[in-house]
């Protein structure tokens, strides 16, 4: 049973993660109900210096406005950008973990109370970095915690970059959620999805990862 399971683990990446129980929730904009299995989430995006241990450890490509193969001075604990969605998928499964579907990325973002935003209904833009209201560029993870917290407790779900899912199509397009620094309102509800090449690599799409609950 999920009520037994610890609400937060350290994955093999050395990454904090929380629980998701098991339930149902209200997905989409029209709230339709949809049951989830128990899973965890990574508290917080993955950073430029979590993905650079990734990188020395695969000899994966760095992002490439990285320096001699390593993060900017001062950026280690911003989302990593300038990934695709091929490489946020390596990543995801050399930690053992996977990227979220859809639904799991929306459920963890708005509990199950069918909330617009992880903090409630209405737009605060004192509670993430968005567009209307920000420093207009990535900032550090969880700088805008607790106060732009979901009801699980997962950081940075609205704005600072998008996230990778894994919904969609490998040839055509996969799915970004949260909004960006970049985005206002509209694009940091729960519920709001866009659809990118999953080749693209740019500036305010970055991921997180799932790990399903061991048997």
């Amino acid at each position: 049973m999920s009520s037994e399971l610890p609400r937060t683990i350290i994955a093999r990446d050395n990454k904090e993660m929380i629980l998701i129980p098991a339930g149902e929730f209200l997905f989409g904009p029209n709230k339709q109900p949809m049951f989830l299995p128990a899973y965890y989430i990574d508290k917080t995006p993955v950073t430029n210096a979590e993905y650079k241990v990734f990188v020395d450890a695969t000899n994966a490509n760095f992002p490439p406005h990285w320096r001699q193969g390593a993060p900017i001075p001062g950026t280690e604990n911003h989302p990593v950008v300038q990934v695709s969605w091929f490489d946020a998928a390596a990543y995801a499964k050399w930690a053992g973990k996977r990227l979220p579907t859809g639904p799991e990325w929306e459920k963890a973002a708005r509990g199950t109370d069918g909330r617009i935003y992880p903090w409630g209904d209405a737009f605060d833009k004192t509670r993430l970095n968005c567009g209307e209201g920000g420093p207009l560029k990535i900032v550090p993870v969880g700088q805008y915690s607790p106060q732009g917290d979901s009801p699980y407790g997962v950081v940075d779900m609205a704005g600072n970059v998008y996230e990778w899912t894994n919904d969609g199509s490998e040839v055509v397009t996969m799915g970004i959620r949260g909004g960006s620094w970049l985005d206002g309102r509209d694009e940091a509800r729960t519920f709001a999805v866009r659809k990118h090449t999953p080749r693209r690599k740019n500036d305010f799409i970055g991921f997180r990862c799932v790990m399903d609950v061991p048997e």
